[in-house]
């Protein structure tokens, strides 16, 4: 009888090793600052949202060039993404790396999106955002005024 909860739990602590595998392929789409689609090698194509981070919204004031900005990262390159999780309209969370380079943060030092903070768990983000906001790059050097975080946006009254 005590080898049952014993296997039970060694079953558990094996669980989240199932759920965390890599995808590698090529970048065939870019949606938005923080969403590529990943052609993988079985032909298979998956919406992949970067984790830890959001970017403007695309008629917000910077939308395009974050677009833009993952664009030169990553698209018509061979990727790996380092799954986390799925998000409520079935795409998948993870972190992006281009060769070395770990996109989502690169995304962040560039100043083409904001540390997602309610989901952040990497320590170094949000230094690279304060970097970058010192330096006044990419979306930190838009007028304050024009400055607003894309859960902000989203979460706005709509216009007409």
């Amino acid at each position: 009888m005590r080898l049952l909860p014993v296997l039970a739990l060694l079953a558990s602590l094996q669980a989240p090793a199932a759920f965390a595998a890599d995808l590698v392929g090529r970048v065939v789409g870019i949606t938005d600052g923080d969403t590529l689609t990943l052609l993988t090698p079985d032909k298979r194509e998956t919406r992949i949202r970067l984790a830890e981070i959001d970017t403007p919204e695309r008629r917000q004031p910077y939308g395009t060039r974050a677009r833009e900005a993952l664009s030169n990262l990553a698209f018509g390159r061979e990727v790996r993404v380092v799954v986390e999780d799925t998000d409520r309209w079935g795409r998948t969370i993870g972190h992006v790396f281009a060769g070395r380079q770990d996109v989502n943060a690169e995304m962040v030092r560039r100043g083409a999106a904001w540390v997602y903070r309610d989901y952040s768990r990497n320590p170094a983000l949000p230094r690279l955002e304060a970097e970058a906001r010192a330096a006044r790059r990419g979306l930190w050097a838009l007028p304050e005024a024009e400055r607003m975080p894309p859960w902000e946006w989203r979460r706005r009254p709509k216009q007409g």
